[in-house]
């Protein structure tokens, strides 16, 4: 896997001055404390790719709604856990609701009455195996595909976790050196200090709905793209100038 790696740094500065308040005999502040800051980042290619699958219909009768959308979604998911598996090609249902349609208010002002039902599920499937899931989008002929999203898995971000930390910590302690010495002082001591490290959530990719229909073969399948993902990590805290 190629990283292209980037570290940034970003100092912050004070100087506390020391005073002596000599009326209330307060002990006067530390001299030399320095705050800084610096952050590293990796781009790591996403790994797991999130195609969510959905179907709606409407009708008369809330029964007649609901048993289409059970048999939609039971077709689906039989030819999805033909493609599952473990960690590489997961499955699961998503929402399921049923409610409503109200005719319009009359006239004379009388209540709205129920006009219809309409409903609609959702079918989720996620995995690392990409070319298989995208195989898989061109099989399911009971539902079309509402969102695709790309993430990158909790394994692959502490892979380069330890390597970005490192990259920030280094990048703190060679400042801490630079700006000690930029003021005169021969070396450090840390005061205190935190290390955070994040990664950037999913973002849906937008996919144009179509009507569901008989899938015609591999043309239908998916075409996937996952890209990249930074992951960073940041350090803060202050030191003892000496």
């Amino acid at each position: 896997m190629k990283c292209n790696v980037r570290a940034a740094t970003v100092a912050s500065l004070f100087v506390v001055v020391s005073f002596a308040n000599s009326a209330h005999g307060e002990t006067p502040p530390p001299q030399g404390v320095l705050g800084l800051s610096a952050n590293a980042g990796v781009e790591v290619a996403k790994d797991v790719l999130v195609v969510t699958f959905s179907t709606s219909r409407e009708g008369a009768d809330a029964n007649g709604v609901q048993a289409q959308l059970k048999q939609a979604l039971d077709a689906a998911l039989g030819e999805a856990k033909r493609a599952a598996k473990p960690g590489q090609v997961d499955v699961q249902t998503g929402n399921f609701s049923l409610y409503p349609r109200y005719a319009s208010p009359t006239s004379t002002g009388r209540a709205s009455t129920i006009a219809g039902w309409q409903g609609s599920a959702e079918l989720i499937v996620e995995g690392r195996d990409m070319a298989a899931i995208g195989q898989l989008t061109g099989r399911i002929a009971t539902m079309t595909i509402a969102r695709v999203a790309y993430r990158l898995s909790r394994e692959a971000g502490q892979r380069v976790e330890a390597d970005i930390v490192a990259e920030a910590i280094g990048a703190f302690r060679a400042k801490a050196a630079s700006y000690a010495k930029l003021f005169g002082y021969g070396d450090y001591a840390v005061r205190e200090v935190s290390v955070a490290t994040s990664e950037p959530q999913p973002g849906p990719v937008p996919v144009m709905r179509m009507q569901a229909g008989p899938a015609s073969g591999a043309g239908d399948a998916l075409s996937v793209e996952p890209g990249k993902a930074l992951v960073t990590a940041t350090v803060t805290g202050t030191i003892q100038m000496k």
